[in-house]
């Protein structure tokens, strides 16, 4: 059964109140009522005992199994009152708000967690206060680069659903991987049968990957250098300065810059270089009201053409 590792999180925080409640459980019932395989238990389980109430290694689970029952043996340890260090409130703040910006997540859930995360940082006082000056960017590389590799070993097609930024969207898809290689962060580069060309995956994007039978059958490509980069803009490409809100600043992360000056209302003045300034309309259309190109003068005034024809499209539309 294929799944990811928000399903994974999810069921394994089920497994342990349902062993709670079951002493000397057997794998197979155990497995059966939570629709996995024995072999996906034992993984959940080799990895619950190094989870607990303490950041620093103590009240860890004791949980073991002898390949057909399954033995808590410290339950009660464990359900004491949490009690948090300054240092572990932060960390556990931290890390609660970088998985609710993960795509994928339900809605439910992540509304669950903003919720459980503001009641922790009213109980943490100053030490929730200095945490919401940390940030962290997950990479999704566990499941997901397995899952890859394999495929690219076994020359085997994947399904993606696939989170793009630009667009704010998850995508389905089909990709015949081809390699995997990290710059900065970890990438598949692969063939696209939605968009029939090769495409560049960024793991931590990946919100649910599944392995299929089709045979991966990628057309001859030449490998491009990355030794300088994923992107490469040349010193003498034509500078462009773009203009973006707080709902824009994903263009900073997005696209490869020279700078990015922070704008009194929460926005961003980013400057870049591309072979090709005509490209940029379309993410000027894209951005709609959350940003704007400010130079070159012509690309500009292109780009507000542009958007005043696909004004008048829709509503010649409509």
């Amino acid at each position: 059964m294929a799944t990811n590792a928000i399903d994974q999180t999810r069921r394994m925080l089920s497994l342990v109140t349902y062993l709670r409640e079951r002493p000397g459980a057997h794998v197979q019932d155990v497995a059966r009522a939570f629709g996995i395989t024995e072999d996906e238990l034992i993984s959940d389980l080799d990895v619950l005992p190094m989870c607990g109430t303490s950041f620093r290694g103590g009240d860890l689970l004791d949980i073991d199994t002898d390949g057909d029952r399954i033995w808590w043996h410290n339950p009660d340890d464990v359900a004491e009152p949490l009690r948090l260090a300054a240092d572990e409130a932060t960390a556990l703040l931290v890390a609660a708000r970088a998985v609710a910006t993960l795509p994928g997540l339900r809605e439910s859930d992540r509304d669950a967690l903003v919720r459980a995360t503001a009641k922790l940082e009213t109980a943490a006082g100053e030490s929730g206060a200095a945490s919401s000056r940390l940030s962290v960017t997950f990479e999704a590389e566990g499941g997901v680069f397995a899952d890859v590799d394999r495929a690219i070993s076994e020359r085997r097609r994947l399904w993606l659903r696939y989170y793009s930024p630009a667009r704010d969207e998850l995508t389905e898809r089909e990709v015949d991987p081809i390699r995997l290689f990290a710059v900065g962060h970890t990438y598949m580069e692969g063939w696209c049968r939605l968009s029939e060309a090769r495409r560049t995956f960024r793991l931590d994007r990946v919100a649910e990957i599944r392995l299929l039978d089709a045979p991966a059958a990628p057309p001859e490509l030449e490998l491009r250098d990355l030794s300088a980069g994923l992107v490469q803009p040349a010193a003498e490409d034509p500078e462009v300065v773009i203009e973006v809100g707080t709902g824009g600043r994903w263009v900073a992360e997005y696209y490869p810059h020279d700078r990015a000056e922070e704008l009194p209302d929460g926005g961003l003045r980013i400057t870049l270089r591309t072979p090709d300034p005509a490209s940029l309309r379309r993410l000027a259309l894209r951005l709609g009201g959350d940003g704007r190109i400010v130079a070159p003068p012509e690309l500009a005034d292109s780009a507000r053409g542009a958007a005043r024809e696909a004004l008048a499209a829709y509503e010649d539309a409509v």
